[in-house]
């Protein structure tokens, strides 16, 4: 959410904006609540901001509502209400607010407080882009390159993400990056795709940090640099990335770029894991079910096997139906041990095949013996009547 940055206020602004604000100044209420916010004259007062700025808002003042619902989408001072926040950035933004419009049409996008809507978050971002928001503008470019509630335009895209780059905004360097990287309206250019993730990695967006980090281990725009990625991998994890999680815990378990360490391999893998990261929970089931990095747990291993099974891994599949069949990690169990093989079987895993061959040859076996053995039984009964019939008698 895009809220203006409070002013500087000298020693007697307190007591200017408390006396003014209580002969009902819109504006000193604003900056009264902008003082209980944050400011180096009074400790912060949440509950004191939230009262001062709602009578402002309430008086027509956008820049005070747009400050409220912010306030309302954090919960600020008073319990977080979605549909309270959209209230009053619509109010602001219909008197031509430009963060309000940007956070109404963030609320659109996300669907926080209305119902989402792609088209109508886009309008709001258009209101805003044209009053010159570098963000608005960005995200304007963003919906245009990806088609959100838009037909894609790469060129427009284009357009509105370079003049959201060349004023910093770093998403907006970031898109930039990857119309670089895929060659999308442009000429396909790896360098200066490097170029803008590092303009956007350089105000820590944790995206753009992996993509660097990518970069430097992939050798694509730059020469191939194992520690870098490393180092650029690692920040863009601490801040919750989780495909930087799991490709950080891939490189440790390696010993790419840094001194190979299984045990920290497993914690960035189960950070991604616990996000739902497929490929974290099979690569960590792998090392639990090996005791690599951590003490064995068939149990674990079986129940993350079935997190990245369910998403549709192919070797995950294979391994816990090998789980079922061999009864490790829980009871045996034959008949879902065949419907993970057979899953893993559509999706061409040669071993989950064979397997599945192999047990309906075992099956075979087992009726085709069992059926011989009763037609052997039956064709003696037939025999011995006969012989008790001719008065003869019936053999041992």
């Amino acid at each position: 959410m895009k809220t203006p940055q409070p002013a500087r206020y000298h020693s007697g602004s307190y007591e200017w904006f408390r006396a003014a604000a209580e002969q009902g100044d819109p504006y000193a209420q604003f900056n009264l609540a902008l003082l209980y916010r944050a400011s180096d004259l009074l400790a912060p007062d949440p509950v004191c901001a939230y009262y001062w700025m709602e009578r402002s808002a309430q008086q027509g003042l956008a820049f005070a509502q747009n400050h409220l619902g912010v306030m309302l989408y954090t919960g600020e001072g008073v319990a977080a209400s979605d549909e309270q926040a959209v209230r009053w950035f619509r109010a602001a933004a219909l008197q031509g607010e430009v963060a309000a419009q940007q956070n109404l049409g963030m609320m659109y996008r996300n669907g926080r407080g209305v119902l989402a809507n792609a088209e109508v978050a886009l309008a709001w971002f258009f209101r805003a882009a044209e009053q010159g928001s570098a963000r608005a503008q960005g995200l304007l470019g963003a919906a245009y390159l990806y088609g959100e509630g838009v037909a894609q335009d790469n060129l427009l895209a284009l357009a509105w993400l370079r003049k959201a780059a060349m004023r910093n905004d770093a998403r907006a360097q970031l898109h930039l990056g990857v119309m670089y990287q895929q060659g999308r309206t442009v000429e396909a250019d790896a360098a200066q795709a490097v170029a803008w993730w590092r303009q956007a990695a350089a105000q820590q967006l944790a995206m753009a940090e992996r993509m660097l980090g990518l970069a430097y281990a992939q050798g694509q725009g730059v020469a191939i640099d194992l520690p870098r990625a490393c180092a650029w991998l690692r920040r863009a994890a601490a801040q919750d990335d989780v495909d930087a999680q799991y490709n950080l815990a891939l490189m440790l378990a390696q010993g790419l770029g840094v001194t190979q360490d299984e045990a920290q391999a497993c914690v960035w893998y189960r950070y991604a894991a616990s996000a739902g990261h497929m490929l974290a929970q099979y690569n960590l089931a792998c090392m639990v079910a090996g005791g690599r990095g951590v003490a064995a747990d068939p149990v674990q291993a079986r129940t993350l096997y079935l997190q990245a099974a369910e998403q549709g891994s192919a070797a995950a599949q294979y391994n816990l139906a090998l789980m079922y069949e061999q009864g490790l990690g829980g009871l045996r169990n034959m008949a879902l041990a065949r419907i993970w093989y057979r899953c893993a079987a559509r999706q061409g895993q040669l071993q989950a095949r064979q397997r599945l061959d192999g047990m309906a040859r075992q099956e075979r076996r087992i009726s085709t013996a069992g059926t011989g053995w009763l037609r052997c039984r039956r064709s003696k009964v037939p025999r011995r009547q006969a012989l008790r019939a001719t008065g003869s008698p019936a053999s041992a």
